[in-house]
């Protein structure tokens, strides 16, 4: 299938859309949708938040808005339009009632109620439909439900901040701060992108943090996801209070008894012991997926980075690297074991490399 050069430009603009609409939409696919007749755009939209609706209808209330009419225009569309009824009726559907000429989708829709039959509806009903054109660029965007829909867990991207020599913090603890200004406020989009931010009993010991987003608007707080297998963590710790967001605590202590005083606070708290008597962190990611979590976040220390990274549970590393030195016996980014050869070695590829203020953000995936 060949597109033209105007196909692809209706459809970068379909896919800026679906960015925008991404964490708002979640666990539903964030969908862009472009109408164009005549060579002009006549509507678009995006994908509001559950229940509400997909990003056809969307733009198709928006052509409506303007006093056009949607027959015989082409649809552009990040993810083949859904044919199956769930909390919405099916897309495809409105598409061949308002007599569309042509619908291009950037990709096929895996989710098993779909996967083609959204295409194949539009072809019965006379209607040319086609998907591949900018798969790429639509993969990246809905990387978080494609993640859950197709391995049942979320898309993870793991989070740090270092000095030059690799240094998370000193060796009394001290990490505030590494980074300057602007990449703490870079964090705070990062964490407004994400459903759900996972972090360790030992952060929460030594900082406090409270995980939320800040200073910058924000579709809805993550979800706080506390890995705490032994309940070290005291209830009464910033991230257990529940006003500025929900807290998951997950531990392998099965006792009810001690899980009483972080539900108290309105804290879920999830028993998820593995054979070793640790949190099974793979399980974990079965459960956020099952609760609707497409994108995560890790923003933890050594012990919990390097239980994940030798999981082998980690899509991507966000490092944010700050120009000094800490010296040898500062604490480091992740608890690894001792290699025996160079050729154990964890390989990265670099994907992306861009100064934020003063400080260095690379992003990489494990090779």
């Amino acid at each position: 299938m060949s597109f033209s050069a105007d196909d692809h430009r209706y459809m970068q603009q379909a896919l800026r859309l679906a960015a925008a609409a991404t964490r708002r939409a979640a666990p539903n696919p964030g969908v862009g949708c472009v109408l164009v007749r005549d060579g002009a755009v006549i509507g678009e939209g995006a994908t509001l938040a559950v229940g509400g609706d997909h990003a056809e209808i969307q733009a198709i209330k928006d052509c409506l808005a303007r006093g056009l009419s949607p027959q015989g225009a082409t649809a552009y569309v990040t993810l083949e339009p859904c044919s199956h009824h769930g909390r919405t009726p099916p897309c495809a559907e409105r598409l061949i009632a308002e007599k569309l000429a042509r619908v291009v989708a950037a990709m096929v829709d895996p989710f098993h109620q779909v996967a083609g039959r959204g295409i194949a509806m539009l072809e019965a009903a006379g209607i040319p439909a086609s998907a591949g054109l900018l798969e790429a660029e639509a993969r990246q965007i809905h990387r978080g439900f494609l993640s859950r829909v197709t391995r049942a867990r979320p898309y993870v991207t793991l989070k740090a901040a270092a000095t030059l020599d690799g240094k998370t913090a000193l060796d009394n603890g001290v990490s505030q701060w590494i980074t300057g200004p602007d990449a703490r406020r870079d964090v705070q989009g990062l964490r407004a992108a994400h459903c759900a931010i996972l972090t360790g009993s030992g952060t929460v010991l030594a900082d406090d943090p409270q995980l939320t987003v800040r200073d910058r608007p924000c579709a809805r707080q993550p979800l706080r996801v506390v890995v705490d297998g032994r309940l070290q963590t005291a209830a009464s710790a910033r991230i257990y209070d529940t006003a500025a967001a929900a807290t998951l605590l997950v531990t392998a202590v099965a006792d009810a008894a001690r899980h009483a005083p972080y539900l108290a606070r309105g804290v879920r708290v999830l028993c998820c012991a593995g054979s070793d008597g640790h949190v099974d962190l793979a399980r974990l990611l079965q459960q956020l997926a099952a609760d609707g979590v497409n994108e995560l976040m890790v923003e933890a220390g050594a012990a919990l980075n390097g239980a994940m990274m030798q999981a082998a549970l980690v899509d991507e590393v966000v490092l944010y690297l700050a120009p000094y030195l800490a010296g040898h016996a500062a604490r480091g980014l992740f608890d690894w074991p001792a290699l025996q050869s160079l050729d154990d070695k964890l390989p990265l590829q670099v994907r992306d490399l861009r100064m934020v203020g003063r400080d260095l953000r690379l992003t990489l995936t494990p090779a």
